[in-house]
């Protein structure tokens, strides 16, 4: 959004200049079709483009010229912008730390220079790098909200910025999410748990859509149960979120309410880290009586006793697809829909 201030006399007039989320709002449309419909992309039907026409007019919609005439000058900067974590003591997640490393690397090497901001959830997400022109593409890392996130970086669009998240991989904006393939990681680590004779497999992690990556290790998990012909127990499910303290009190949980179990697969190596930690102060053997598996392999998942058993993330193939799609964005040219494959690393925590 741009404010621009008008004198008349000594009175300050401030009018705002329309976006693309009001011609969103008048045509009934989200504002990705808004921006797909402005640039005349032949995925929009003619009467969808003729209303979104129609709105813009109505509310003297311009394209902010001197923002495109900006974006021909290359100045070799990325932006990585990091979501602040709710965990005000670790405000990055640590998954990223191994991530952040290998994206200045890879970017370094292509000539690219990185700034990395850590951005709190109120912020403007991008917006002040796209009209100051700080950097040629961004890369976006974490969010809390899903949807809230996608409206807040969508707005980047009007500018013509290129951008890049890190995250649920969206087959309708394959330019624009890149991350892990959630679902097969999770899905090997629980069968990997049912071969070892596991049947009653505790879920800790989210599975709302304010989460998709939890959402689709969920997924993985039911796939897994259901290939196996073992029913998914809603007892056995935990809402929780990437915390040491929501694995543990997640363990409270289950054993307040009774509910009997001899595995676990938890969506984040913290919340698995923590879930363990409780169950060897309640007196529960890991891995004889409890088998653990988490999802990310951070460098403490092999420092723990027992070493935690999780599913890697490739943080260094992950830099270069990230680094990679933003390059191929900033030159104007089209990008595939990317996954990230996992590898399951086995550790003592799982037995076997």
């Amino acid at each position: 959004m741009v404010d621009r201030d008008y004198r008349r006399g000594t009175e300050k007039v401030s009018v705002r200049r329309p976006t693309s989320f009001d011609i969103a709002a008048l045509a009934g449309v989200s504002q990705a079709t808004v921006s797909r419909a402005l640039s005349q992309s032949p995925s929009v039907s003619q009467a969808v483009r003729q209303r979104v026409f129609e709105a813009a007019q109505a509310l003297n919609y311009t394209v902010d010229v001197n923002a495109r005439k900006l974006r021909s000058k290359k100045i070799n900067t990325l932006a990585v912008l990091i979501s602040e974590d709710l965990d005000q003591d670790n405000p990055i997640n640590p998954f990223f730390v191994p991530l952040i490393g290998s994206i200045l690397k890879y970017a370094a090497g292509k000539g690219y220079d990185v700034l990395v901001s850590l951005q709190q959830q109120s912020d403007d997400w991008g917006g002040d790098y796209g009209f100051a022109r700080r950097a040629d593409g961004i890369i976006f890392l974490g969010y809390n909200d899903y949807e809230a996130y996608s409206r807040k970086v969508g707005a980047l669009s009007e500018i013509g910025e290129p951008w890049v998240v890190w995250g649920p991989v969206q087959a309708d904006n394959p330019n624009l999410f890149i991350g892990s393939d959630n679902e097969a990681g999770a899905y090997e680590a629980v069968s990997h748990l049912i071969r070892l004779g596991r049947r009653r497999i505790a879920f800790l992690g989210e599975t709302s859509g304010r989460h998709p990556e939890f959402r689709d290790r969920y997924q993985g998990y039911v796939r897994a149960l259901s290939e196996a012909g073992i029913a998914v127990d809603p007892a056995l499910m935990v809402d929780c979120f990437i915390s040491r303290e929501d694995g543990a009190a997640a363990i409270g949980r289950l054993m307040a309410d009774g509910v009997g179990f001899d595995g676990l697969f938890a969506t984040a190596d913290l919340t698995a880290i923590g879930a363990m930690q409780a169950l060897v102060k309640a007196g529960r053997r890991v891995p004889e009586d409890i088998s653990v598996m988490g999802f990310d392999d951070l460098w403490a998942a092999s420092c723990t006793t027992p070493a935690l058993s999780t599913v890697r993330q490739d943080t260094t193939m992950a830099a270069q697809v990230l680094v990679d799609a933003l390059d191929q964005l900033i030159a104007r040219q089209p990008v595939s829909l990317t996954r990230v494959p996992t590898r399951l690393v086995i550790r003592e925590s799982c037995g076997g």
